[in-house]
């Protein structure tokens, strides 16, 4: 019979492991970010492709009934073509992934993950939009060509991508968190692209009252605002600057409310 060794006397031996500290938000939030530019720049430049080509298109059949030049129906359209490519992008296909993902189990991973769920969240949504850039300069420089509107006021794109995909991409990763089911999250998506399309392309003066409130409600409309408002002469920069805060503060609660939904979605 064979004898057990008693285990050696040492003090903690029977005491668990300490686990690593979680990992600091912005480090986690570089780290997320880069991982998903990466895995979106392979699987999503046909669709960049095809959201920068239904944005043109949408600008030439305009052209059928919209003069050029300088008028508040020109700046219109190319602001809102402009900024449609985003919300196909940011809005349409984040909320697609996000309810692929929860459906499939994938939140289970960066649940395991010892990041916090801000940086999954701000991360993934901040790729997205990013994603965007190309589309969006394409459009808006033919858009000025086609339409005869002066490139000078397009700089101001530096501001309204970020924060009009701030906004578009948190509440599309908000939709597809917090949808019971994928279909739903990809019937969502669409349904608030075909909304940015028909209520920012369209000039708002065009417009019954019962919809410019809906259009209100949509916060990538205070960045197509401001940029059609850059595109004529003599812009009010007073209206820019709100228009711009107004987007800031609505992708800023959109984020919120995303990072909320993915907490809850990955406590499941």
């Amino acid at each position: 019979m064979t004898a057990t060794l008693p285990a050696p006397d040492r003090p903690g031996a029977d005491a668990p492991a300490p686990l690593a500290p979680q990992a600091r938000l912005w480090p986690s939030l570089a780290a997320v970010y880069r991982s998903q530019l990466s895995r979106a720049r392979v699987a999503r430049i046909p669709l960049l492709f095809v959201a920068t080509f239904q944005s043109i298109g949408i600008m030439i059949l305009m052209r059928g009934v919209v003069d050029s030049g300088p008028g508040d129906e020109a700046r219109a359209v190319v602001a809102g073509s402009s900024v449609l490519v985003v919300a196909f992008v940011a809005l349409n296909l984040l909320a697609q992934y996000f309810g692929r993902l929860r459906a499939e189990g994938g939140l289970d991973f960066y649940a395991t993950l010892p990041v916090p769920g801000a940086a999954v969240a701000l991360g993934t949504a901040a790729a997205y939009a990013s994603f965007t850039v190309p589309g969006v300069v394409v459009t808006a420089v033919t858009g000025c060509l086609m339409y005869g509107l002066p490139l000078s006021g397009l700089w101001l794109l530096v501001a309204v991508v970020p924060l009009a995909g701030a906004a578009l991409a948190g509440l599309g990763a908000a939709v597809g968190l917090l949808a019971p089911r994928a279909e739903l999250a990809t019937l969502c998506g669409q349904l608030g692209m075909s909304a940015a399309l028909l209520l920012g392309v369209l000039p708002a003066s065009r417009m019954p009252e019962p919809i410019t409130w809906l259009r209100d409600l949509l916060p990538s409309t205070y960045g197509v605002e401001a940029l059609a408002q850059v595109l004529g002469p003599g812009a009010d920069w007073g209206s820019v600057t709100a228009n711009l805060a107004v987007c800031a503060a609505a992708g800023a609660l959109a984020l919120a409310l995303a990072t909320w939904a993915y907490r809850r979605a990955a406590g499941r």
